[in-house]
């Protein structure tokens, strides 16, 4: 049976005859692992937005829109024309740079569930992947002259003890900012993966 599901799993690759290469194996790895993280994200996120009143939901929402995430000032395409029009190795760049700066803040949304102890260690698995493709395309050293440089600091004082209000809306923001870089992410990877397949339609 195991057989059968290898040969159909070939076969429904497509009738082109190229071989599937490593590199293809490796973005097909973490776009899979990078969908799981935006899902997760997702999925918290929904979870702690029904947990609120109605009214704390709007204010929360209202504050974040008004707010920033750390990861904006990692320069990044403004929309999709442009992400359509940036090269795969600026796409994996700013992937890494996004991951990467998830690696601290990360420890914050783990514990109390199976799932939020999944983050830190998915992050890290993304991060290396990431770096393997980007090192396949180019000289890592190229891409981080300096890596210290892009490691951006913790959310605010968000590890400082808070009050009730204060904490709430960090919690919120956490959530919000780690669902929105994971589906930059998504995006970013999935349509660099799309440009090793010169007759795939890669319009977002």
């Amino acid at each position: 049976m195991d057989r059968v599901v290898l040969m159909l799993s070939v076969m429904s690759l497509g009738v082109s005859s190229q071989p599937i290469t490593d590199g293809q194996r490796l973005f097909s790895i973490a776009v899979s692992r990078v969908q799981h993280l935006h899902l997760l994200a997702q999925r918290l996120f929904s979870d702690f937005e029904s947990s609120l009143q109605t009214e704390e939901q709007r204010q929360l929402n209202k504050i974040f829109l008004q707010d920033f995430c750390n990861s904006d000032y990692i320069i990044s395409p403004i929309d999709k024309h442009e992400t359509q029009r940036s090269s795969v190795l600026k796409l994996l760049s700013i992937s890494y740079r996004l991951v990467e700066s998830w690696e601290f803040p990360s420890r914050s949304l783990s514990g109390g569930s199976a799932p939020r102890n999944q983050i830190s260690p998915k992050l890290s698995e993304l991060k290396t992947g990431i770096h393997l493709l980007i090192r396949a395309n180019e000289d890592g050293a190229e891409i981080f002259p300096d890596s210290s440089a892009l490691q951006l600091a913790p959310y605010g004082n968000y590890y400082q003890s808070l009050g009730t209000d204060e904490s709430l809306r960090r919690t919120y923001e956490l959530l919000a900012c780690f669902k929105k870089d994971m589906h930059k992410v998504e995006t970013y990877l999935t349509v660099a993966k799309c440009r090793l397949s010169p007759e795939a339609n890669c319009t977002l």
